[in-house]
């Protein structure tokens, strides 16, 4: 686990209702910007719901079967629920030498080699949001799901990780406004992950995903 006292780390094994989780972000945020509260690493399941980011088209709700939420992130549509773990990541980027695009690039690496201990090869594809990988009949498919917002230049929001979710929930949105591909889970890969073999994987990550945000940020083309 990392050495970085200033980070606390919160893993629920009880499922947050997403407005919950929206009001708690928001004033952690604040706190942290203000200097008041620690920087945190919140890791979670939600109740089935359909989250909108600031650029979701109405067109891309298609079946409005669960509560849908304004989130206030960037991106489009997006499901989260039972089976899919989330991380919400709180961290002060005026301590660090990121920018927004910097940040982005490092937390996908994070959720891409935590992947790669659980055997999926998964990857960034250029112009899609999200992390990528095969699905069970080769094509690519999406398993993870980036967004953020960045509030006084501390960050809210994070990224999702389809282990074992009802994939015939994504078919109530557009994922992400991509419908030429579709959705899979380390589950349906053949591949089942508990919540907590997920974080503790991750969490082996961690140093090295904050030692990222102390670099230059990579081109574009990395």
């Amino acid at each position: 686990m990392s050495g970085q006292p200033s980070i606390e780390i919160r893993r629920e094994a009880a499922q947050v209702p997403y407005r919950t989780a929206l009001d708690a972000m928001a004033a952690r945020n604040a706190a942290i910007a203000d200097g008041t509260a620690q920087e945190l690493l919140w890791l979670l399941e939600h109740p089935p719901v359909y989250t909108a980011g600031t650029s979701a088209a109405p067109e891309e709700l298609l079946d409005p079967r669960f509560e849908v939420v304004e989130a206030g992130r960037g991106g489009r549509y997006t499901y989260h629920g039972p089976g899919q773990r989330i991380g919400y990541v709180l961290l002060d980027l005026r301590t660090r030498a990121r920018d927004v695009r910097g940040f982005v690039h490092a937390l996908e690496g994070w959720v891409i080699d935590t992947l790669a201990d659980f055997g999926v090869d998964a990857w960034r594809a250029e112009g899609r949001v999200g992390i990528w990988t095969h699905g069970a009949d080769g094509r690519e498919a999406k398993i993870g799901a980036i967004g953020v917002r960045i509030r006084r230049w501390v960050t809210m929001h994070g990224f999702s990780v389809n282990l074992s979710p009802d994939l015939t929930h994504f078919g109530g949105i557009v994922p992400c406004g991509i419908d030429e591909f579709g959705v899979t889970s380390l589950a349906a890969l053949g591949r089942p992950v508990t919540s907590e073999a997920w974080d503790e994987a991750l969490l082996a990550h961690l140093d090295r995903f904050l030692a990222k945000l102390d670099m230059p940020c990579p081109p574009e083309s990395a």
